[in-house]
């Protein structure tokens, strides 16, 4: 029989696999759309509503799926999962319509809902102080992303991009048996109360559920969307081609992917607000840099006689070395974030998790289409940037008011009751 350290670590290792399989299927149509789109002739509006239908699902499944999880256990719900998205993804290559990609990408989206049941999965197999190293490991499945944009690209230009949910839906079988096979149950994991699901979501009268989902809505929305809009960006904005532009995607999508186990021994370390304080801040200066857009000065010269004209934008190193601080930072911040709630919320992890997921969820959701948006309306490239730069901004204002806030009011008050209470000296 294999010990209990052995199944730890078969259940966090095929739950990582499985989770990066999710991932990179969950955000293939960011490569696939591009020429499906040249195909259809779609606009950025509906470019951004076709890689982000996907995200939808997948983020409203997460919260009754954690809570499916919390009540029969991880293994049951992941495989089911695996199982039922592979018709979906080996469908997408016959598909001719746009309103029939639509509906073969909600089914798809199923896969990102594979989070909630996996990160309550793994946390449950380990000890609360190693809690966030494993979800951080897990947690790094989101390279998935990095995966698909270096075998997409190349299998559309070599076969075009019908064979890529061929490919994948043999992948995702392959991915759906080894889980089974590596992984284990044990049913002192599952909620034996069996609260109702009425009741458990009274957690959302809790504020901090909310001002949870508002960070996880930037670190991990900001990342899934700013992953499937990369390549379209790198694309129109320097001029790349498909497989170019996706490779230099990369420098964020998979850094920001696997230092996500790295965020979370950070967390054990130094704690969840310390590690989410300074990855919030370093992904405001980096957006700053990438939302300044290619701008013309005219200068009138002394005497108004003449005018001296010239022009800046961001190069592409600079705008990539940008990127790859932001990718880093929401990294870290994905499992930072996930530290808080196993802190708080360790006997109905699998909720608050979902729930948590869901808004960072409809948050990658959200942007492409936003994005999408704000390039028709406005016809700058930069906008985007500009759009997660005013979110992280919120962020950073609400973690100032409730949790850096409080404990200096609390010290002033402190101060002043010494103040009172201590008598003058003689």
């Amino acid at each position: 029989m294999a010990s209990q350290r052995f199944k730890q670590y078969s259940v966090l290792a095929a739950n990582t696999f499985a989770f990066t399989m999710c991932f990179m299927v969950w955000t293939m149509f960011g490569e696939i759309g591009v020429p499906i789109a040249e195909e259809l002739g779609l606009n950025g509006t509906q470019f951004g509503i076709l890689t982000a239908i996907p995200i939808l699902t997948g983020s409203l499944t997460r919260l009754p799926l954690g809570a499916m999880t919390d009540r029969y256990g991880g293994r049951p719900v992941f495989f089911i999962i695996l199982v039922l998205i592979v018709p979906a993804i080996w469908m997408v290559q016959f598909a001719t319509q746009y309103w029939q990609l639509l509906i073969l990408g909600t089914l798809i989206g199923l896969a990102g809902g594979s989070f909630s049941v996996g990160i309550t999965y793994t946390a449950k197999w380990f000890e609360k102080e190693r809690q966030g190293l494993a979800m951080g490991i897990f947690g790094a499945g989101n390279a998935g992303a990095a995966v698909t944009k270096f075998i997409a690209p190349t299998v559309i230009v070599v076969l075009g991009w019908q064979a890529v949910p061929n490919i994948y839906a043999a992948i995702m079988l392959i991915t759906a048996i080894v889980f089974w096979f590596f992984t284990y149950s044990n049913p002192t994991h599952r909620n034996a109360d069996r609260v109702s699901l009425r009741e458990q979501v009274k957690v959302l009268n809790d504020p901090k559920v909310w001002k949870y989902c508002q960070y996880y809505s930037v670190v991990f929305g900001g990342y899934v969307g700013v992953s499937l809009w990369l390549t379209r960006y790198y694309m129109n904005e320097y001029g790349l081609g498909i497989q170019l532009a996706a490779l230099i995607a990369t420098i964020f999508v998979l850094p920001s992917g696997v230092i996500r186990a790295f965020g979370g021994w950070l967390s054990d370390r130094f704690g969840a607000h310390t590690v989410t304080w300074g990855c919030m801040w370093a992904s405001l200066v980096a957006l700053f840099i990438m939302s300044y857009p290619e701008t013309q000065y005219r200068v009138t010269t002394t005497g108004g006689e003449g005018m001296v004209e010239f022009g800046f934008g961001i190069p592409v190193w600079l705008f990539t070395a940008a990127l790859f601080v932001v990718g880093i930072a929401w990294g870290i911040g994905k499992a930072s974030v996930f530290k808080y709630l196993s802190n708080d919320y360790h006997e109905n992890l699998g909720l608050v998790s979902g729930i948590v997921g869901l808004a960072g969820g409809l948050g990658g959701f959200l942007l492409p289409i936003m994005f999408g948006a704000l390039v028709d309306l406005t016809g700058v490239a930069t906008t985007v940037w500009m759009l997660c730069f005013g979110v992280t901004l919120v962020s950073i204002v609400w973690m100032w008011w409730t949790e850096r806030r409080v404990p200096m009011l609390t010290r002033d008050e402190h101060h002043q009751a010494t103040v009172i209470e201590t008598p003058p000296r003689a």
